[in-house]
């Protein structure tokens, strides 16, 4: 029977790893933190992401301690030198499926790992942005499958993350707006030396499919230090996700600006059955095909119960 490469602690196992990292956010950051629906609150950050946060660092420490091991192997000290002034950015992959919360974890993940004197620059990036426009998708048949591999400008995403890596000095990625659902066009956002880069989106673990000629490409998780993919039942996660459509409807689909303010001018049925539909037809499938195959590609498994709390972890250990 081979090794199982996860170890697979509770939550009371996991808590007790923090040891005596302090707690740096308060209930009012918490709250500012928190995604719609989303439950997380002190107790959360204390058991699950205080210890997160403290193994993450402890990650960062040991990966320039190897990439300083490297450049002395061989033997370029003008590369040492430069590696210890400017460092290579630790990067942080963070997937899952839409509504189940990886926006909240990866906002947490950038409060708390900033507060570390190791890496105090700590950027978020999500790669929503990297969308295809609206028009084009709909010019290429592609806009009822928005969010599936195939919709992402994957070159420019992989060349962001790619340069990042390497330490360009200012490296910019294009902007989404949940408004209008879609680019917002000229904008930008720079990105400028980070100790620690957080990459989060619902694709971001597929590894590269092969190229025309056959051959092996890059993914962007070739890039990663280290890789989050928070995990849920499906049947919580369309709960989540119906409940979350309903609180926006009453929200954010108020401005007339919204591309879907027109759900706020039906009945609340009808506005249900067209989220019903957008799960059935989109983001289930979606999560089946593409997001859930590649949960074993992990670092770390946030499992959550039915109440949106993490219960239980997987850590690789191979």
């Amino acid at each position: 029977m081979p090794t199982k490469p996860y170890v697979d602690l509770s939550r009371a196992e996991w808590s007790v790893l923090r040891e005596r990292t302090p707690l740096p956010l308060n209930a009012a950051e918490v709250e500012e933190l928190r995604g719609l629906g989303d439950v997380v609150d002190l107790d959360e950050v204390r058991e699950v992401f205080l210890p997160l946060s403290r193994l993450l660092n402890l990650y960062v420490a040991a990966t320039h301690g190897l990439r300083s091991a490297v450049n002395t192997f061989l033997g370029d000290a003008g590369r040492r030198r430069e590696d210890a002034r400017l460092g290579t950015p630790f990067v942080i992959g963070v997937a899952g499926s839409v509504a189940v919360g990886k926006s909240t974890v990866s906002r947490l993940l950038r409060a708390l790992l900033a507060r570390w004197p190791e890496h105090p620059r700590v950027e978020l990036v999500t790669t929503d942005g990297f969308l295809l426009p609206t028009a084009e998708l709909e010019e290429r048949g592609l806009l009822s499958r928005k969010g599936f591999p195939e919709s992402y400008d994957r070159r420019a995403l992989l060349g962001f993350v790619a340069d990042v890596k390497a330490g360009k000095p200012e490296v910019t990625a294009p902007v989404y707006s949940h408004l209008v659902y879609d680019r917002v066009p000229g904008e930008r956002l720079t990105v400028r030396r980070p100790d620690i880069l957080i990459v989060e989106g619902l694709n971001v673990l597929q590894p590269a499919l092969p190229g025309r000629d056959g051959r092996t490409r890059l993914s962007v998780s070739d890039y990663f230090d280290f890789s989050v993919y928070v995990d849920a039942r499906t049947s919580d996660i369309e709960e989540w996700y119906l409940n979350r459509f309903r609180a926006l409807r009453e929200t954010a689909f108020q401005d007339p600006r919204s591309y879907f303010h027109r759900y706020t001018e039906v009945t609340e049925e009808e506005a249900l059955e067209f989220a019903r539909r957008t799960w059935r037809t989109v983001n289930e499938p979606n999560l089946r095909q593409n997001i859930a195959p590649t949960r074993g590609r992990a670092t770390l498994q946030l499992h959550k119960g039915a109440d949106h709390k993490v219960r239980r972890l997987s850590l690789r250990k191979l």
